[in-house]
């Protein structure tokens, strides 16, 4: 917990306990009340001054920043006292950093058309994936938020909500399409009716990351808003959340307004007010257990390093659901409100996904990777699935046999992550455990002429790997498969050298003797 003092135009925070977790020191602070379309708001300057681990001030900035959730009033002071909260927002350090995509986030944005005349008016929202290789899946986004006072959603087109709620307060003529104080919102079914269409919806709330589909990482849907009660200035909602397990959604703070493009680029309009609600993604927030892991194996050794002994459940451990050799997976009745949880092949791992990386032959001037993904899931596919692996070799890849293949050069000239996924209509689909539930391809690497190759210590294995953006469990450095003991192979072949001259010898001397 973090005290705020509260004068005049400085705040003053210090830290109350010694916890290490979250201790939003370097969190940029603002207090307010409300804020509406027209700006109105209880705004107040902010003095941030950082300290020490012995709470000596060690500096300070002057700000005046967006607002931001997490705080409670006591008094003249304010307590800040939901850190998590804080932490997703822009300006504070979030706990989903991602280093292979440290600008990737999805951004919610609000487009007020018009400036409100009345107790109704205009919204336009879109859900941008700005994330390089994580997308939404099936069953898709749930947006949701909560009003501040009494608004209601008069119509929505594009997308719908799942509740109507209590309209009570409405007689006579048509109701509003809903009135809940905290309504979802899901995307319509891509057969939707023509008049309910607007550009980028209606693709049952499935978004693609930016690298696999440039136009597919979109989705947009307008509304008409309004109250009940005619005199009362519509306010922005608080509380947004995509509805997607692992994200986690900051509070709105104004941008510029967005710029729409008319007659092929040669015009635009824009919206009266713009606001942005960033969204982040933590691998822990989404589950509290591995997905995926990752067995090795090379040619040059015949042992095969399979995935650590439970990397993501252990079998006969409480909810862990698997299929024993021989045995039918049981009936699954697939809902349409959630990803079901997983039902996989009983194995060590007892992993849903299953990496393997096969270090296939050494040539001259190259030599070749085998990638083979195995669902062992028996209640999901996976659809627009990608791979991305950190091999320091990567930066010399020379073709790709079945799978799309794109660097992820976000530290300037190092190039040593890359990002792989299936081909549109022809493995783009991972189907479920069984005779087709994998997929695979071969890479061929050059060798970088400038050093002695050589794979010992390891060096033909990836440093990590990432299915669908959640790291994978790799096995201990110390179980990688060995390249042969050059001592060892030396010993060997003298003593053969030495026994093919010595038997040679032998059969000269009965010859001439």
């Amino acid at each position: 917990m973090i005290l705020v003092h509260n004068s005049a135009n400085t705040l003053q925070f210090f830290r109350e306990t010694h916890s290490t977790v979250n201790l939003c020191c370097c969190c940029y602070i603002q207090i307010h009340h409300e804020i509406d379309y027209e700006g109105r708001g209880d705004l107040v300057g902010a003095a941030v001054v950082y300290l020490d681990e012995d709470e000596e001030e060690v500096g300070s900035e002057m700000s005046d920043l967006r607002p931001i959730k997490g705080f409670s009033k006591n008094g003249s002071d304010f307590v800040v006292d939901d850190c998590d909260a804080i932490g997703q927002h822009p300006f504070c350090i979030t706990g989903g950093y991602d280093p292979l995509d440290p600008n990737g986030n999805i951004t919610i944005r609000w487009d007020v058309l018009q400036k409100p005349a009345d107790a109704h008016h205009d919204v336009r929202l879109s859900i941008v994936n700005y994330q390089l290789f994580r997308h939404i899946d099936f069953p898709g986004w749930k947006l949701s938020w909560t009003w501040r006072n009494e608004e209601v959603i008069w119509s929505i087109t594009g997308a719908e909500t799942t509740e109507q709620g209590d309209c009570s307060k409405f007689t006579g003529g048509s109701l509003p399409h809903c009135c809940e104080k905290k309504p979802v919102i899901i995307d319509l079914l891509p057969n939707a009716p023509f008049n309910k269409q607007v550009s980028n919806c209606c693709r049952s709330g499935i978004l693609s990351s930016m690298l696999q589909d440039s136009v597919n990482y979109i989705s947009a849907f307008q509304m008409n808003i309004g109250s009940a009660d005619t005199n009362l200035n519509i306010s922005l909602p608080t509380n947004f959340t995509l509805g997607v397990p692992g994200y986690t959604c900051g509070d709105p703070f104004r941008v510029p307004p967005t710029k729409f493009p008319e007659d092929h680029g040669r015009r635009s309009t824009q919206a009266f007010a713009t606001w942005n609600v960033t969204c982040s993604y933590s691998q822990y927030k989404a589950s509290s257990v591995p997905t995926c892991c990752v067995s090795l194996s090379a040619f040059y050794n015949s042992t095969i390093v399979d995935c650590p002994k439970c990397s993501c459940a252990c079998q006969g451990q409480t909810g862990a659901k698997c299929v024993k050799p021989g045995e039918s997976p049981p009936v699954l009745h697939l809902g349409h409100n959630g990803v079901p949880k997983p039902v996989v092949d009983c194995s060590s791992h007892m992993c849903p996904i299953k990496v393997h990386w096969h270090v296939k032959q050494s040539y001259t001037q190259y030599w070749r990777v085998k990638i083979t993904v195995t669902n062992l899931n028996h209640a999901r596919n996976y659809s627009q699935w990608d791979l991305v692996v950190l091999h320091p070799n990567l930066d010399n890849i020379t073709q790709v046999f079945s799978f799309n293949y794109k660097p992820l050069n976000i530290y300037g000239n190092i190039n040593d992550t890359g990002v792989f996924y299936g081909i549109k209509y022809y493995n783009d689909m991972l189907l479920q455990s069984g005779e087709n539930g994998n997929v695979q391809s071969e890479l061929l690497m050059q060798k970088d002429s400038g050093t002695k190759f050589s794979f010992n210590g390891g060096w033909g294995f990836p440093r990590k790997i990432s299915f669908n953006g959640d790291e994978c469990v790799m096995p201990q450095p110390d179980d990688y498969p060995r390249s042969p003991n050059k001592a060892h192979f030396n010993a060997q072949t003298t003593f053969f050298s030495s026994s093919l001259v010595l038997l040679v010898s032998l059969m000269l001397m009965n010859v001439l003797s």
